[in-house]
């Protein structure tokens, strides 16, 4: 076992406690991993609303980035002093991982939410009591984490790595959505609705493949200044005239759309400013039982929809391919970042909720 500090998130809705917490030891192709710093997502704040089921109490934290202290006896690609990044985990044996779709693991559930191991054993207990821990195979809000050989990405030890855990959900949500997904041509447009950390993501990796006419949907300026900044030729504050805009812009329809919001009304304005043969992605977390409606007869034209989890990337792969291009100065993620300390963890979700931060990381633990 190893004594940690962990950010407790005990009742629905209440705020982080921090609570001295005990972590198992890693068992097979298990690494243990000092956190120096995780990104706050959104997906943190819907399980503390429990709009998504992992029990409470519970460690949250997904988007950690550390350094190996200790293996577990079956690890094979990992050693003691690597730098990683923490990822959402999956199971490696079922039909859509063996043919590289890791992130529609048949066991993407209970793997990522249940709160326990596969085999239903905890990794945290707190008082002498077992809590959820194994939030996405890590719950990085704590000095220290289990993740496993699949789920931790090795990377460069040439960057800061407090940079770097936002790359394993958010911003490798956005930035593969386009990349993976759409795969837009060169001097093809897209409107991306949410300028938030996934939807400024997915506008530099729009800039980053080539789209010429690229718009960013918003309601708050500061936002909007930034997506200006990371690629985003034109910017719309979100409100009734949304779609006249867009077409405006346009020519009269974008190729692609992204909605990052899960607002039934904005999926539907996704889908409308679409030019014919158009296609739309959904990867915002919607709440609970939301559904939208679509024009059948608009649909008749060729326009698709659809949705992805984490950008559909190979993390292994995608999250050093994404360090590459922010060291060639294409992908300038950390304009996204502001820091804080762990203990201001429930002012970093306020800042986040709000609007005034838009990748809130979490140091944690120094290099």
């Amino acid at each position: 076992m190893t004594d940690i500090v962990a950010a407790l998130t005990p009742c629905h809705g209440g705020a982080w406690e921090m609570a001295s917490a005990e972590l198992d030891a890693p068992r097979g192709d298990e690494v243990l991993i000092r956190i120096v710093a995780t990104g706050v997502c959104h997906t943190d704040m819907s399980v503390r609303a429990q709009d998504l089921p992992t029990p409470l109490p519970a460690v949250l934290g997904h988007e950690g980035a550390g350094v190996i202290e200790q293996i577990g006896p079956d690890v094979t690609t990992l050693a003691v002093g690597d730098h990683v990044v923490l990822t959402m985990t999956h199971c490696g044996k079922c039909s859509n991982c063996v043919t590289g779709h890791t992130v529609y693991c048949d066991n993407v559930m209970p793997l990522n939410f249940s709160g326990r191991r596969l085999d239903g054993s905890p990794t945290i207990t707190c008082h002498g009591e077992a809590i959820s821990g194994s939030f996405f195979g890590q719950s990085s809000f704590a000095t220290y984490a289990l993740a496993s050989e699949r789920n931790a990405v090795k990377v460069v030890k040439d960057v800061d790595l407090t940079l770097l855990g936002p790359l394993g959900c958010g911003i490798q949500t956005g930035a593969g959505t386009v990349i993976n997904v759409l795969r837009p041509e060169v001097g093809s447009s897209i409107a991306v609705f949410g300028a938030g950390a996934v939807g400024l993501a997915a506008i530099m990796a729009a800039s980053a493949v080539g789209c010429t006419t690229i718009i960013a949907v918003d309601l708050h300026d500061n936002r909007l200044d930034l997506a200006r900044q990371v690629g985003a030729n034109h910017v719309v504050k979100a409100g009734a005239d949304t779609v006249e805009t867009i077409r405006e812009l346009s020519a009269g329809g974008v190729d692609y759309a992204l909605d990052t919001t899960a607002v039934p009304a904005v999926i539907r304005q996704s889908v409308d400013v679409l030019k014919m043969r158009g296609r739309a992605m959904l990867v915002g977390v919607p709440k609970p039982g939301a559904e939208f409606t679509l024009s059948a007869m608009d649909m008749l034209f060729g326009k698709s929809i659809g949705g992805a989890l984490e950008g559909e990337a190979t993390p292994k792969t995608f999250i050093p391919h994404m360090i590459a291009l922010w060291k060639q100065g294409k992908f300038p993620f950390d304009k996204l970042i502001r820091f804080y300390e762990f203990n201001q963890i429930n002012e970093a979700v306020a800042d986040s909720e709000s609007g005034k931060t838009l990748k809130p990381v979490l140091r944690i633990g120094a290099l």
